[in-house]
């Protein structure tokens, strides 16, 4: 590669393993998955433009959804005109603001060597000797990503790029990203990226994706007993700032959850309100509890998933057994010790299933269990003895 692509530096292992993937010429086509700020953009957009400016590929093609903020539409050429170039361009401009001079980048789009597509506009074409690069996945039909992708010619290289959990259109179970994803994991010659929470590098990126699982939260449509849990809140607690409430009494029952441990619901409150919520001595939740008939917990929203896990699972101490809670694909990935495994999953699979069901109607997020080994302190050397 150029100087370009290689003076960008990974600042995260995720983004280290999403350089290497681009290094890598065996892979034909490279799929990036995660939220918002990770890299994704920067990284495929850099690695198009080097390609082009050393030569190793004649065009490098971009397609990108222009979606409407407002209706959630996406706007075509037909639509839009001129002013989809100019929006498509404004874009790249953000992007490579501080690697590249614009007036670089202009001179490729005129030469052709950079090359904006509309997603609907391109059956019946084929691209040779490029690389071809799809942003924003989860705002188009997954067969549109597939479309593109069978527009790959002799001597290409496919970027996908997607975030099919915080930027996917509410509601759609399978969207673009999502479903290219799955198609990916079982291509010999391509990558899949997964890029979580610890991966953000862009300022203000982290807050914005909190605001936005508290903004879904706070919208959740609640059944009559989350309702009654938040009327009762606001008598006994009303300085308690309630983001929701979510009960799954009937999940516990399908699921043969009877630890002791476990409660009917959860009160999900901003940090810093817990104390507000419970009450010195827990008067303030105990009340609740007395008027519902319910067992209730508080927890506090973040970005550290542990709390909230350690909340309801039925095994009490397998918090302690979990190395790492963060986003893979459209899932939330624990990573649970060998040893601890079988516990955390539970007979059946029922306590991951379990898990997985309060998620996903609290934030529409299922959850997969990932085994992995713990890793050893090596043991001391032993003086040899004169």
């Amino acid at each position: 590669m150029g100087e370009l692509f290689d003076k960008l530096k990974p600042m995260s292992l995720g983004q280290e393993v999403m350089k290497k993937a681009f290094l890598d010429k065996s892979y034909e086509i490279i799929g990036l998955f995660g939220p918002t700020g990770t890299g994704k953009s920067l990284f495929s957009v850099l690695y198009g433009i080097d390609s082009v400016m050393s030569g190793i590929y004649k065009r490098f093609i971009i397609s990108r959804p222009v979606i409407d903020v407002v209706t959630g539409r996406e706007l075509t050429t037909a639509d839009l005109g001129q002013l989809y170039y100019e929006i498509v361009s404004s874009y790249l401009r953000d992007i490579l603001g501080g690697f590249i001079e614009w007036r670089r980048v202009e001179e490729l789009i005129s030469e052709g060597k950079v090359v904006f597509a509309d997603t609907h506009y391109l059956r019946g074409r084929t691209f040779d000797d490029s690389v071809i690069f799809l942003d924003d996945a989860q705002s188009i039909p997954p067969e549109s990503s597939i479309e593109i992708m069978m527009r790959i010619g002799r001597n290409s290289r496919f970027i996908v790029a997607g975030d099919p959990v915080f930027q996917r259109v509410p509601g759609l179970e399978r969207d673009g990203a999502t479903v290219v994803r799955e198609v990916l994991l079982g291509e010999d010659t391509a990558k899949v990226v997964d890029l979580g929470l610890k991966d953000i590098i862009r300022p203000g990126a982290k807050r914005g994706i909190r605001m936005l699982i508290e903004t879904r939260m706070r919208n959740r449509r609640l059944n009559e007993t989350e309702k009654n849990i938040i009327d009762l809140v606001r008598i006994h607690a009303p300085d308690a700032d309630v983001i929701t409430v979510v009960e799954f009494v009937e999940e516990k029952k399908a699921f043969d959850i009877e630890a002791e441990n476990v409660p009917d619901a959860l009160i999900i409150v901003k940090e810093g309100y817990m104390g507000r919520l419970i009450g010195r001595g827990g008067e303030r939740i105990e009340a609740v509890e007395a008027d519902t008939g319910l067992k209730l917990r508080g927890v506090e929203l973040s970005l550290d998933f542990r709390p909230l896990i350690r909340a309801i699972h039925p095994v009490g101490w397998i918090h302690r057994h979990i190395q790492d809670i963060d986003f893979a694909g459209p899932e939330l990935a624990v990573k649970v010790y060998s040893e601890a495994f079988g516990a955390f999953v539970g007979q059946k699979g029922f306590h991951v299933k379990f898990i997985d069901a309060v998620l996903r109607k609290l934030m529409g997020v299922g959850v997969r269990a990932i085994e992995v080994e713990e890793e050893k302190p090596p043991k001391p050397k032993r003086k040899k003895r004169k």
